[in-house]
Formats: structure tokens, C-alpha cells, sequence
């Protein structure tokens, strides 16, 4: 797949020009511009074009970067560093022995297990308790008040002796090299810190809305975070799959309370001088909602993060100062417009979009989904000539006009709700997920 990328990228040009003889001969060029400014200006440059980009150098880079790789494993296996993989979380007994069953298959095998488990209320304690005897796991660790995933990571990280710091949730599994691939940058670049896995679904079969998951995952995650890694701009290492730099997290204050601890804490790095990488060959899988209203409260709570951490909290990024940097300033902003401000542009473009084209809006709106599924079309060739199963995911083709009224309506009219639920009444100190008393006590701290 990866050698034959140039073809399939021509074959989808082919279907792509036969698509628009078809459906779209008399609409001008022009006119089309006019119409849809905001997908071609706005959306194409850094959703399409960049996939393309990434997608060419990826499948045209393999010698340079078996070799680098080789090299960094080289040194990994030469130092063998103990590696600290965390695990907090609240109810997970079910999940643990299956992750620490799947780690004893790890490649790279020099680690400890430190379980956190944070006031839960089902088995997990003696499940763990029974683990720990048994030699599955190392450490073993209980708050018997529930304190939140910040507080349970924290406490577990305090404890930690390894190097580098492996944080993974309880019902995430690996591939077999994983963990040897999340730490491979850290040998390629001395001031690489922290490490993001390539974090994909692993129930995609389960529901049309994890289907929709599974396909978004894809685009956002693999080869979108290959293309923010390439600019210098990647600003998330997934609370799913990262690896850290043991001494620089405890510099950094580790994590802090909210609902996107992920995010945070990579802002916390960048902040400090350091470079974030990204292992898109590292993979996790991890299960996800399997229902709308699930997948909504989970987009909720993620999309509050942005305006509360990105806005509010390290709104210092986008003022010019003397420890000012350009890249941190351009990550910033490029998640702050795209996934915030651009947000608000596009509800009322289509506002305007809809009431200027009353006359014939289905005809609009037929053109629209044929020039969005042509853009798709290459979108997932580019998906699939960087993946590593992409004979397993090619399924995932026949969502693709369907794709358009996931991401393009349903997550954005989500994230709508949640940007100005929290710009305008901080609706993420109540959130349950943090139990009420940190998120008092985080409110009062402007975190």
C-alpha cells in the first residue's frame, strides 16, 4: 500500500474528476469558490492539503527513517532504562489484568506497573490487591476518597523510579512493540520530553456511532498528529498512550485538575523549553461510546478544556514577551482558531449560506456533500497509505459520505455547545467527572 500511494492518490484524482462531470458540470469553478470559501480557504489547507503532505513524505521517507529508528533503538537497548507505566483510574478492576497480560507481551520488557486506583467502589481494590501478590504488578496504590484522575496520576508518578513515565487508561491495549516505539523518540532528539502513541478504536464494529470514532480517530489522530508533529505544533499527548520524561514532568508541577489533562500537561512541557514528538507507529486501541448521547457528554467535557486551559489558563503563550515562542504561539493559536473561534465562523457562514440560497438550497446542499465526499476520497487514501492496518480499516471507506454529517455538523455543533457553556458560565468546575471539592479548589486557583 505504501509503495503504491502516487497510484492510488491518481486513481482517487480519477474518481474524484468523474464525480464532479457527474453531478457538478454546470456549476463554475468560480461560483463553487464563492459558495463554499469556507471548506476551500479555510478548511482544504489544513485538513486535505496537509494530509497529502504528510502522506507524500511519510511513504517517501521510509529509508531515512528505518534508519533513524534503528539507530534510536540501538541506543534504547544499550541504556535500558527502567520505564514507569502508570495506570489511574476509578472501577477498572475489570480491565487490569487484561492491560497487564497484554504488557508481558511488550517487546521491551524493563518496566514497573504502578496502578492508582482513585475511591473506587466496585472490585478493583482487591483485584489489584490479588495482581500485586501474585507479582503482575508492582506497585499498588488506593485513595480511599476519590480525588480525580489529576490527583490518582500524580500520586502514582510521586512514586515512580523509572526514567520515563509510560500513563495509559486501564482499557487501553498495545501493540506488541508499542511501548519499545513510544520511547524511540527520546533517543532520536535529546530535548524530546514527552511522547504522544497513536491512539485508534478498537470497537469500531460495535455501533455506526463508534464507526464514525473510528474513521474520525484516523484522520485526527494518526495522520493529523503527524502533520501538527511535522509543522512543530503538536500540542497533545493523549492521556490514553504518552510517555514522559520522569524528571521533567515533576518540573513541570505534573498534572494539573481539569478535564483535559492531557493537553494541559503538554502545554506545561512546551512552556518549559522542551519538544513534544509524536509515535504514530506506537498504537494503542481503546474502546469508545457507543451512542450518541454518550459521545456527546464525552466531546463536552473534552471541547471545555480548550477554552478553559488554552483561553484562559495559558492565554500567556499568545502574548509577545521575552520568553516568547513562535512555535508555542502558533500551536496555540492554531487550536484556538480552528477548533474554537473558526467554530463560531463557520455557524454563522452557513447561517448566511442557507438564507442566500433559499431558491435552490437542495441543489446547494447536493453539491456541497459531492464535493465534500470527493475531498474525503483522498483524505482516506491518505489515511490508509500511512497506516499499519490499513487492510483492516479500508472498511471504514463506506462511512465516508456519512463522515460528512458526523464531523461536519455533529462535532461541531457539540463543541458550539461546550465553547460557549464554558466562555460564558464555566460549566467545567462542575463537571463530574472531578469530584466537586478539586474542582473548588481549582476554580479558586484559576486552574
Amino acid at each position: 500500500m505504501q509503495l503504491s500511494f502516487i497510484n492510488f492518490l491518481d486513481y482517487a484524482f480519477t474518481v474524484i474528476d468523474g464525480i464532479h462531470s457527474c453531478f457538478t458540470a454546470n456549476l463554475r469553478w468560480s461560483e463553487a469558490l464563492n459558495l463554499f470559501w469556507f471548506l476551500f480557504f479555510i478548511e482544504f489547507p489544513r485538513y486535505y492539503l496537509l494530509d497529502i503532505v504528510v502522506a507524500f513524505k511519510h511513504n517517501m521517507g521510509h529509508a531515512k527513517r528505518n534508519k533513524r529508528q534503528a539507530l534510536a533503538r540501538r541506543q534504547l537497548y544499550i541504556e535500558k532504562p527502567l520505564v514507569t507505566i502508570l495506570v489511574p483510574g476509578k472501577n477498572e478492576g475489570k480491565q487490569i489484568y487484561k492491560l497487564v497480560k497484554s504488557l508481558s507481551e511488550q517487546t521491551y520488557q524493563n518496566y514497573e506497573i504502578i496502578i492508582v486506583d482513585d475511591g473506587s467502589d466496585d472490585g478493583t481494590q482487591f483485584i489489584c490487591q490479588d495482581l500485586q501478590k501474585a507479582g503482575y504488578i508492582h506497585k499498588f496504590f488506593r485513595n480511599v476518597e476519590r480525588g480525580g484522575k489529576a490527583s490518582a496520576a500524580n500520586y502514582g508518578a510521586y512514586h515512580a523510579t523509572g526514567k520515563y513515565i509510560v500513563h495509559l487508561d486501564a482499557d487501553s491495549s498495545l501493540d506488541r512493540d508499542a511501548i519499545e516505539k513510544v520511547l524511540l523518540p527520546f533517543y532520536t532528539d535529546p530535548n524530546v520530553k514527552a511522547v504522544g502513541g497513536c491512539v485508534k478504536v478498537r470497537n469500531g464494529g460495535e455501533s455506526f456511532c463508534a464507526a464514525m470514532q473510528q474513521l474520525e480517530y484516523l484522520k485526527t489522530i494518526q495522520i493529523g498528529r503527524m502533520g501538527s508533529a511535522m509543522l512543530g505544533i503538536y500540542h497533545i499527548v493523549s492521556g490514553a498512550f504518552g510517555a514522559f520524561d520522569r524528571e521533567v514532568l515533576e518540573q513541570v508541577g505534573y498534572w494539573d485538575i481539569g478535564p483535559g489533562l492531557d493537553g494541559d500537561i503538554t502545554q506545561k512541557i512546551r512552556k518549559a523549553g522542551y519538544r513534544i514528538a509524536f509515535a504514530h507507529d506506537a498504537i494503542c486501541l481503546t474502546a469508545v461510546p457507543v451512542t450518541w448521547a454518550a459521545l456527546f457528554n464525552q466531546r463536552r467535557r473534552w471541547s471545555k478544556s480548550l477554552v478553559r486551559f488554552r483561553v484562559r489558563k495559558h492565554k500567556d503563550i499568545l502574548r509577545p514577551d521575552k520568553n516568547f515562542n513562535f512555535l508555542n504561539w502558533l500551536s496555540n493559536m492554531e487550536n484556538i482558531m480552528y477548533d474554537f473561534y473558526l467554530n463560531y465562523v463557520w455557524f454563522f457562514y452557513l447561517i448566511g449560506l442557507i438564507f442566500a440560497n433559499t431558491d435552490r438550497l437542495i441543489e446547494v446542499i447536493m453539491i456541497a456533500l459531492v464535493v465534500r465526499w470527493s475531498l474525503s476520497i483522498v483524505a482516506f487514501v491518505c489515511i490508509l497509505s500511512v497506516s499499519e492496518r490499513w487492510k483492516e480499516e479500508k472498511w471504514l471507506g463506506g462511512y465516508l459520505l456519512l463522515n460528512t454529517f458526523y464531523t461536519g455538523y455533529f462535532i461541531r455543533l457539540t463543541r458550539l455547545v461546550a465553547h460557549t457553556e464554558e466562555l460564558f458560565f464555566r460549566t467545567s468546575y462542575k463537571d463530574s467527572w472531578n469530584p466537586e471539592k478539586t474542582s473548588t479548589i481549582a476554580q479558586l486557583e484559576g486552574i
